[in-house]
Formats: structure tokens, C-alpha cells, sequence
């Protein structure tokens, strides 16, 4: 029986050190760490995200700055509001909430973010950071990854990971990271061949593709170190719903070494990141 990765207990310890150190740095600053999230229209989904992160910098002193807007704003408008934050000295950092309506594009939103308050590591800049080993704002979810892999003491040099899913958001990232940490790494996606062979020789298997419980038994190495960053919800007999991830958890825990289960794992420390971001991006203003 695999050993859980307890990611709500970690997001737990980051949070109460990430409190310790916001106490210590505000008389330097003269104010408490700010995250502004921006948030469009009235995704409930988005909304209950949003929440948690403001609760969430609440419990360590970040100060809030949540600008919601109706889901018929304009580009303009968002871009006017994004350049007044890069502005705002009480901001140290920015997230804009996805997804975004259909009528907005993302990216090039993203991209008005100025990188130094880019908290979700996803402007040209931090990734180019991140791809020439420099230090900077890591994405959240591959960076809590590999926070994960470190509290448990796992091993990563030497070992061949799979990567499965190739998005800006977690796959590229994760590749990059578990790359700097001289791991052999391959991305596999919707068009790879053969994708149970490669899945069955490597140590470390990361599923971020968003298609529940896809990763079964068979195509899991006994031993492995599986990280499961699917978040899906799925209709139950009962005509309710409940949460899992891409990883067919029930059968994989019997073959792997060690696991992330879905709800605990991976998702508390996207939201630890985002905060220990936060107070990074503060912290270089001292």
C-alpha cells in the first residue's frame, strides 16, 4: 500500500512559517504583504477558488485586494485595472482567476501583469527564469510539486520522470523543474504512442491532463512516485458528485511506493505557493 504525500498538512506547515516570517518583515515594510485576484464574471467554481485564497492569506497576513468584475468588462477596461496594480505600492502580487470569459484573452492579459508581481509564474519573464535555472516566481502547482517531493525526502536526480500533459500552466513548468533537479524527463500528451511503456518505466509519474482516473495499475511501475494534479468531478450513483483525480487512486495505491490523493495533495499547495509567492515578491522590496 502506497504512502500518501499529505500536501494539507505541508500547505499547513508553509502557512504558519509564511505567518512568522510576514510578522517579523512588517515593521521593515511598514505594511503587510498584498495579493490583488482579479476575477471575471460569476463562475461559481472561480468564485469558491477566489474564497479560499482569500481566506487562506488571511490566516498569514497577506492583505487582500480582490477586484471582481462583471463578466461583460472588456479587454480594455482589465488592462487599465491590471496596469493600476503594477502601480499600487500596496500590491506585491497579481493572479488573475481562469479561466476568463470566452470573449477575453488570457494570455495577452497575462502578460500585462509586470513580471516582479506575477505570482502565478506565468509571464515570458519567469519562465524564462525558470528555464535558465535563475531565481524568480515559480507556477504554483509544479513548484508545490516539487516542495511535496522535498518534505518526503524522495529522491529526484537520476530518476526518469514522466510528465503527462504538456499546458503552460503545470506540465511545461513541471518538466522544467524536476529537469533543474537533474532528473531524466519526458512529456508525453495527447499524441504519444505507446504511452502505458513509457508510463511503466518511470520512477516518477506526474498526471496533469485532466481526464478522471485515466492512469490505472497497469500502467503504473511498482515502486513509483505518483503525483496525481487532476482536480475532476464526477457523477455518482447516487445522482451526487465527488472529486478525483487523473490517477485511478484505489488501484494505483497498490502498486506505487507513494501517492497524492485527490481531494489533500497537490491542491492545498498551489494555494501555500501562491502565498509563499506572495511574500517572496514582498520581501525583494526590502
Amino acid at each position: 500500500m502506497a504512502q500518501k504525500l499529505d500536501g494539507k498538512t505541508l500547505a499547513q506547515k508553509i502557512q504558519r512559517k509564511l505567518k512568522e516570517k510576514v510578522l517579523s518583515l512588517q515593521d521593515k515594510m511598514g505594511r503587510a504583504p498584498g495579493l490583488a485576484v482579479i476575477m471575471v464574471g460569476d463562475n461559481p467554481a472561480s468564485a469558491a477558488y477566489v474564497r479560499n485564497k482569500e481566506l487562506a492569506c488571511a490566516k498569514v497576513g497577506i492583505a487582500s485586494f480582490g477586484s471582481h468584475f462583471p463578466g461583460d468588462t472588456t479587454e480594455a477596461e482589465l488592462e487599465k485595472a491590471i496596469h493600476e496594480l503594477n502601480q499600487d505600492e500596496r500590491v506585491d502580487g497579481i493572479l488573475i482567476q481562469l479561466p476568463l470569459p470566452s470573449h477575453l484573452n488570457a494570455i495577452s492579459l497575462l502578460y500585462q501583469i509586470a513580471p516582479e508581481k506575477d505570482v502565478d509564474g506565468l509571464h515570458p519573464v519567469n519562465m524564462g527564469r525558470l528555464l535558465r535555472g535563475e531565481p524568480g516566481l515559480r507556477s504554483c502547482t509544479p513548484a508545490g510539486v516539487m516542495e511535496l517531493l522535498r518534505e518526503y525526502n524522495l529522491e529526484v536526480k537520476g530518476k526518469n520522470s514522466v510528465v503527462l500533459g504538456r499546458s503552460i500552466l503545470v506540465g511545461k513548468p513541471m518538466a522544467l523543474m524536476l529537469l533543474e533537479a537533474n532528473s531524466t524527463v519526458t512529456i508525453a500528451h495527447s499524441q504519444t504512442k505507446n504511452l502505458t511503456e513509457l508510463t511503466r518505466n518511470s520512477d516518477i509519474l506526474v498526471a496533469a491532463i485532466g481526464r478522471a482516473e485515466m492512469i490505472t495499475a497497469d500502467m503504473v511501475k511498482p515502486g513509483a512516485i505518483v503525483i496525481d494534479v487532476g482536480i475532476n468531478r464526477v457523477t455518482t450513483a447516487d445522482g451526487g458528485s465527488r472529486l478525483v483525480g487523473d490517477v485511478q487512486f484505489e488501484s494505483v495505491q497498490n502498486v506505487a511506493e507513494f501517492i497524492t490523493p485527490v481531494p489533500g495533495g497537490v491542491g492545498p499547495m498551489t494555494v501555500a505557493i501562491l502565498l509563499q509567492n506572495t511574500v517572496w515578491a514582498y520581501e525583494q522590496k526590502i
